[in-house]
């Protein structure tokens, strides 16, 4: 697993969460490490949520899951909480079958319209 905190991050405020990029294939060995990110993230911070992108952990299985458990527990003994940004609708599908629940950030260009709101034009219509 590659993963590198980003040099040069800048809090802006207390209330900015920093953004841990998760990229696969996941291994036990990494997960340690992620953890102390998180936990240092956290207290550097203060913002008590850490977003962790996982558009680039691939396939999910139960490594992902077990290392996404190991962070959110790790966020909550340190007083926080960890976000998804980014994740692959079977990593959703896949948390709600093993009864992980997870925040999770959503893109704008990713969000459905709302049902029941259609638009439609008759032919002869005038502009309005």
């Amino acid at each position: 697993m590659s993963w590198a905190r980003p040099l040069g991050l800048q809090t802006v405020d207390a209330r900015t969460p920093a953004v841990l990029v998760l990229a696969g294939p996941v291994t036990r060995e990494a997960a340690a490490g992620l953890c102390a990110d998180v936990r240092a993230l956290l207290e550097d911070t203060r913002a008590g949520v850490v977003v962790c992108d996982v558009g680039g952990l691939g396939p999910p299985g139960l490594g992902v899951v077990d290392l996404l458990a190991r962070l959110q527990l790790t966020a909550r003994r340190a007083g926080g909480r960890i976000r998804l940004s980014d994740p692959d609708p079977a990593l959703d599908a896949l948390l709600g079958l093993v009864g992980l629940s997870f925040e999770v950030e959503r893109q704008p260009e990713q969000r459905e319209p709302p049902l029941g709101v259609e638009e439609a034009v008759e032919p002869g219509d005038p502009a309005l």
